[in-house]
């Protein structure tokens, strides 16, 4: 969708290696301990850290954002700063043209044509259907401008671009029956992101919506893809509120969601994906419950799922490939080993490692520019 060849010799740059000699251990359920969870964790650490740089910038981001906050490590800030570069050319691109006749159509049609021709993928277009530049508007412009705001920045014509998400009403998007069967998480996500950047509140819109879709007394109808929607697009809930991993969710806020998680996760363990299976312990992570049963449930679980002969946890169809599977993966070391604290940002403009290396387009967030302050560094999880 964007060219980053001007950002080639900088990423090879970035690009992030371990030096640590990690030991591999396979786990099953059966005889899962606390020392099988670390060496799985490790093994996959290793691995994906030994082949970083070969994976694509937005994967390279992925995993050093997650692993900043749950370490505070400045050396996975330079792996973070590598999605820095990529989302601010992406907004210099979108953000900069709204104005521009047609662009708005061009985009959003271009936006909806890269959803691939699957199953999956006829579904979520004919949802759009009504929505032509839905997408647009929250995976385009929402994703990239959420993702600066969230290093403590602001990107290139930030103005023009929340003048416009103001100026559009996403509530019937996010709000369609179609939509949600679509994609339960992705629209948490939006949700969410239109909150932090002060461009719209559908947060209890949005959980209405999707209480109306996913009753309970549905739950014998759903099949297994839709049982997945509903599961993944409950965790989303709780990892949007915690602004992805960086600070804990209120357990009380979100009993609907771990209770429901606690009383179906048989269901869960046999009909989820391994990516959603860690996502649900992951939740009661976030929200201090790190002792509840669940949680060693799906650690039991990943643990299986990890393959010792190819150092990962591959695909339900058996694929190894890292940067198809780098989301599974961290999931599953954050799963296995959750940290006491958690670390916001990367604020890159703090840190020695990357403070001079800022893209020229971005700009560092005041109080007085309406949005949120940053916070402080880091916060505990209560236990």
């Amino acid at each position: 969708m964007f060219n980053l060849s001007p950002y080639t010799r900088l990423i090879g740059a970035l690009a992030l290696t371990s030096s640590l000699l990690l030991p591999s251990l396979g786990a099953s359920a059966e005889t899962a301990t606390s020392q099988d969870a670390q060496g799985v964790k490790q093994a996959i650490q290793q691995n994906l850290e030994d082949h970083l740089y070969q994976l694509p910038p937005r994967v390279q981001g992925h995993y050093g954002i997650r692993l900043y906050r749950m370490t505070g490590d400045d050396k996975y800030a330079n792996a973070a700063l590598v999605d820095l570069y990529a989302v601010t050319e992406s907004q210099a691109f979108y953000a900069c043209r709204l104005d521009q006749p047609g662009f708005i159509e061009n985009e959003a049609q271009a936006a909806i044509d890269v959803l691939g021709k699957g199953p999956r993928a006829k579904a979520r277009k004919k949802a759009l259907a009504p929505f032509p530049e839905f997408l647009f508007y929250t995976d385009v412009l929402l994703r990239f401008s959420s993702r600066i705001d969230e290093f403590g920045l602001q990107g290139p014509c930030h103005d023009k671009l929340v003048k416009a998400l103001k100026a559009t009403d996403l509530k019937r998007g996010l709000t369609d029956k179609a939509m949600i069967e679509a994609w339960a998480a992705q629209l948490v996500n939006y949700v969410y992101w239109a909150k932090q950047l002060g461009v719209g509140d559908y947060v209890q819109e949005y959980k209405a919506g999707f209480n109306r879709v996913y009753p309970q007394s549905r739950d014998p109808k759903l099949d297994k893809k839709q049982f997945r929607n509903k599961i993944y697009g409950m965790t989303h809930f709780i990892f949007a509120a915690s602004e992805y991993y960086q600070h804990p969710v209120d357990s009380k806020e979100f009993a609907w969601i771990l209770d429901y998680f606690e009383a179906n996760i048989d269901r869960i363990l046999r009909d989820a994906t391994d990516d959603i299976i860690a996502e649900v312990g992951i939740s009661f992570h976030l929200a201090g419950m790190s002792d509840n049963p669940v949680v060693k449930k799906t650690q039991a679980h990943i643990m299986t799922a990890f393959d010792p002969k190819v150092q990962t946890i591959p695909s339900p169809r058996g694929n190894p490939d890292l940067a198809l599977g780098e989301h599974r993966n961290v999931l599953a070391m954050m799963l296995l080993d959750w940290p006491k604290t958690l670390h916001q940002g990367p604020y890159f403009h703090r840190l020695k490692a990357t403070k001079k290396y800022l893209p020229k387009l971005v700009s560092i967030k005041t109080d007085g520019d309406g949005v949120k302050s940053e916070k402080t560094k880091s916060q505990g999880v209560k236990q």
